[in-house]
């Protein structure tokens, strides 16, 4: 197992560097479609765009992440359980309380976000909280918390930020390219088609960094939430659960799906297709062999 010490510097160090990456990317990208279709002021658009996306996203990524599926603050007395497993293993994890919310929804799935453990959140659904045990609730939360602590949170939510902002900066540029007219356009049959293919593949691009990024992760949060919670029947349980729940949460999108703990978009066999999660069975057989 990678030492959790390291684990945390190299996510720091991964945050600085995907950052400048993803706004390189960005830049760049949009650069060669401006001059495929003879559009210079998308260029500055980009650069003060990712920028700004890239500031934004690490100072309220997470209050973005958390109004874009439509989480609700939780509040002790209503979700008693939720909050105190939280406190509780909060506690054991040397980690400052997340704020909770919660998302309305029958789906069994939870998040956490936040660009340290000061500034953390995490998130359940409202059938996660009521089709769990206690011992399962504290294997997700558990989860959740080494995400936090490990940085993940900080990590996963830029790069969701960053993709939503190509994703924006790609469909400008294509709008762009057909309100101009014939006369407008660079007679070069070449840099039209350059520009073409671009607006097409970059955001698949960026969604397969995504995804390499985040299923690593993933295995490393299911390790982690075991050194916390000192057992791996209960995360065992609630993924198994978890595997068994065919609802759809409809607050998810492809930019935030990698902040969950499972693939949001079960019953959508299209948005799965770039799953950034591995497969719930492979990730129970590891734990099983920690029993």
């Amino acid at each position: 197992m990678v030492n959790v010490y390291k684990q945390i510097s190299g996510n720091k160090r991964r945050s600085a560097i995907i950052i400048f990456l993803f706004v390189a990317f960005i830049i760049g990208t949009v650069y060669l479609i401006a001059q495929s279709y003879n559009s210079p002021e998308l260029i500055p658009l980009a650069i003060i765009f990712s920028s700004g996306s890239a500031l934004v996203g690490y100072f309220a990524g997470d209050q973005i992440a958390l109004k874009l599926n439509g989480a609700k603050p939780a509040t002790r007395k209503e979700y008693f359980d939720f909050y105190t497993v939280t406190e509780n293993l909060a506690l054991a994890a040397s980690v400052p309380p997340p704020r909770i919310f919660v998302i309305d929804s029958a789906a069994l799935n939870a998040f956490a976000t936040g660009r340290d453990p000061t500034h953390a959140s995490i998130c359940a659904t409202t059938g996660l909280l009521s089709k769990l045990n206690r011992a399962e609730l504290e294997g997700v939360i558990a989860h959740e918390l080494s995400h936090i602590k490990n940085f993940d949170t900080r990590l996963m939510t830029l790069v969701s930020i960053l993709i939503g902002t190509l994703s924006i900066l790609t469909n400008l540029s294509t709008r762009r390219h057909f309100l101009n007219s014939d006369n407008d356009r660079k007679d070069s049959g070449i840099l039209i088609i350059i520009g073409f293919i671009l607006i097409i593949f970059a955001p698949i691009i960026a969604q397969l960094i995504q995804l390499a990024i985040s299923r690593r992760r993933e295995y490393f949060a299911d390790a982690g939430a075991v050194m916390i919670t000192r057992q791996p029947s209960g995360l065992i349980g609630a993924l198994k659960k978890l595997a068994a729940d065919q609802n759809t949460l409809e607050t998810a999108s492809t930019a935030t799906a990698s902040l969950y703990i499972c693939n949001p978009f079960k019953g959508n066999k299209l948005a799965s297709l770039f799953s950034t999660h591995p497969p719930i069975s492979d990730r129970i057989t590891t734990l099983e062999k920690m029993l």
